[in-house]
C-alpha cells in the first residue's frame, strides 16, 4: 500500500525560494525496485541545476539523487537485496530529498556496517564521481602531478585524499586560507589560492615548467581556459561540473594550438550503466573509505525544513565537505 511522506517538490524553475515541502504518496515499489525509509540524503551541486532549470527535466518533480536509509519493500523481481538492509544509492531518479522513495534497485547498494547513514549520503556521488574520475577516466598510476579544482569541496576532499594514497601529488585550487588549509590536511601536495594567485603561473613553478598531464575541473567556465593552460602537450582535461557556469561556444582549434590536447565531459551514469559495473565502482570506495585513507568530512548539516538555507550555501560557496538533508 502507499504511505504518505515529507519530501521537496518543484513546482517551477527558480532560486531556493522554490524549493517546497509537501506532503506526497510513495506507492508499492515496483517489479525492479526498492522502497527506501531515507536516514539522509547528500546535497550535489547538480541539485541547482536541476532546481534552477539549468538542466532540463519535466515539472513539477523532486530534488536530489544520493541518499542512505533502510530497505523497507523488495519488488517481486529484485534478488540482490532484502528488507532490512541498509542501503545507498548516488546516482538515482530525482527526488531523495524525502523521507521515503522508490528506487530502482539496479541503483542500490548494500551499505557496509562500518560506514554511517551519513557517510553513506555523503559519499555515493561524490565519492563515485572521484571513483571514475581516478580510477577510469584518467587511471592513476602513481607518481603524476594533477591539477584538482576546488580541492576543498565535496569530491574535492574525496579525490585529493584518494590520490594522495595512490603516490599522486595533487595541485588543488581554493579560495581563501581556510579552504586551502583542508585540503592540505586532505592529501594536497600544494593548494593554490586562486583569489589572490595565478593558476597557471603557480603550476609552471610548482611543476618546473612542465605542467600536468591532466586537469580534473568541475568549476567550468571560469577557470576553463586556465585549465588548457596548465596542461602537458596531449594533455588531458576532464571538465565534470560547472559550478561557476557551463563553458559554451568552445572553439576546438584552442586544442591544437595549445598542444593537441584532449578533452572530455563524463558523467556518473556512464562509468554505472549496470547494477554489476556500480557494485565494483562503490566496492572499490568502501574499500578505500575503510581503510581510512579516504575519510568522509561532514561539513555541514540541514533538516529537511531548511533545504532553501543549504541550496544558498551551497550556490555561495560557503560550504567545505559534504553537505547533508537528516531525514529522521
Amino acid at each position: 500500500m502507499s504511505q504518505q511522506v515529507k519530501a521537496i517538490r518543484v513546482d517551477v524553475n527558480g532560486g531556493p525560494e522554490v524549493l517546497k515541502l509537501v506532503s506526497v504518496d510513495v506507492p508499492e515499489p515496483g517489479a525492479n525496485e526498492v522502497r527506501i525509509r531515507q536516514k539522509v540524503a547528500g546535497l550535489n551541486f547538480v541539485d541547482i541545476y536541476f532546481r534552477s532549470g539549468h538542466y532540463k527535466h519535466p515539472l513539477p518533480h523532486g530534488l536530489g539523487n544520493e541518499a542512505s536509509g533502510v530497505v523497507e519493500t523488495v519488488g517481486s523481481d529484485v534478488r540482490h537485496l532484502k528488507v532490512g538492509d541498509r542501503v545507498a544509492y548516488g546516482s538515482g531518479p530525482l527526488g531523495a530529498y524525502a523521507e521515503m522513495c522508490n528506487v530502482p534497485a539496479s541503483a542500490v547498494v548494500k551499505l557496509p556496517a562500518s560506514i554511517s547513514f551519513e557517510e553513506g549520503a555523503a559519499i555515493m556521488l561524490k565519492g563515485l564521481t572521484a571513483q571514475y574520475l581516478l580510477r577510469q577516466t584518467y587511471r592513476l598510476q602513481g607518481g603524476e602531478t594533477i591539477l584538482f579544482h576546488a580541492a576543498a569541496g565535496g569530491v574535492g576532499l574525496i579525490a585529493c585524499q584518494w590520490a594522495s594514497a595512490l603516490g599522486v601529488k595533487v595541485i588543488g585550487t581554493a579560495s581563501g586560507p581556510e579552504k586551502v588549509a583542508l585540503a592540505k590536511a586532505n592529501g594536497a601536495w600544494e593548494v593554490i589560492d586562486y583569489s589572490r594567485e595565478n593558476i597557471v603561473d603557480r603550476v609552471m613553478a610548482l611543476t618546473g615548467g612542465k605542467k600536468v598531464p591532466v586537469v580534473y575541473d568541475g568549476v567550468g567556465k571560469d577557470t576553463w581556459l586556465s585549465s588548457l593552460d596548465c596542461l602537458q602537450p596531449r594533455g588531458l582535461m576532464v571538465s565534470f561540473g560547472s559550478a561557476s557556469g557551463p563553458v559554451e561556444d568552445v572553439n576546438l582549434g584552442i586544442l591544437s594550438t595549445k598542444g593537441s590536447l584532449y578533452v572530455t565531459r563524463p558523467t556518473l551514469r556512464d562509468f554505472v550503466p549496470t547494477y554489476e559495473k556500480l557494485k565494483a565502482a562503490a566496492d572499490d570506495l568502501f574499500s578505500v573509505v575503510r581503510s581510512g585513507k579516504v575519510k568522509v568530512r561532514i561539513g555541514q548539516r540541514f533538516s529537511l525544513s531548511h533545504v532553501a538555507d543549504a541550496h544558498r550555501a551551497l550556490a555561495g560557496r560557503k560550504t567545505v565537505g559534504a553537505t547533508i538533508l537528516t531525514l529522521d
